[in-house]
């Protein structure tokens, strides 16, 4: 019951009055702190953007505002730009701060543009969902990796 409470309020108080849901096989909330924490198999869906992980802590506001929400294990999600730009990707950890709709992600990053054919590989890259831009670098003297595929010559010649 207190998880169901819990979530209602969570899901009712965010911009826009979109839904937010969090599946998860365990939760632990201190409303003095701020702090939730979902473990085993945490499943977050808020309109087209989904992240999975293995553990994903949640920073709430004095208002019980999201301000931060961090994954790691495994993370895998799907986000969607305001200029309808959709990733698709994993990284070891990531850190979402829904006001200004910014996704870090850090450690083992593989983002993929699917509706443009870009892939972006490092071990730090933040997508700013907003404006539509991304940043990467790599860690420890390894490169970032930029692929973009590029259409075959001889396929649109014969069009």
């Amino acid at each position: 019951m207190k998880t169901k409470l819990f979530l209602l309020l969570l899901s009712s108080t965010l911009l826009f009055s979109s839904e937010l849901h969090i599946k998860a096989d365990a939760f632990n909330a201190d409303e003095n702190t701020g702090i939730s924490i979902f473990t085993g198999d945490v499943n977050i869906i808020k309109d087209a953007d989904e992240l999975n992980a293995s553990k994903v802590t949640v920073y709430t506001d004095k208002q019980n505002q999201p301000i931060k929400f961090v994954a790691v294990g495994d993370v895998s999600f799907i986000v969607e730009t305001e200029q309808k730009a959709l990733y698709r990707g994993k990284a070891q950890r990531v850190i979402y701060f829904p006001k200004t709709k910014e996704y870090h992600f850090f450690t083992k990053v593989h983002l993929k543009q699917i509706n443009e054919k870009k892939e972006i590989i490092g071990d730090e890259v933040i997508l700013k969902t907003i404006e539509g831009k991304a940043y990467a670098k790599g860690v420890n003297k390894e490169p970032v990796i930029m692929i973009f595929k590029l259409a075959d010559d001889n396929a649109t010649k014969e069009k």
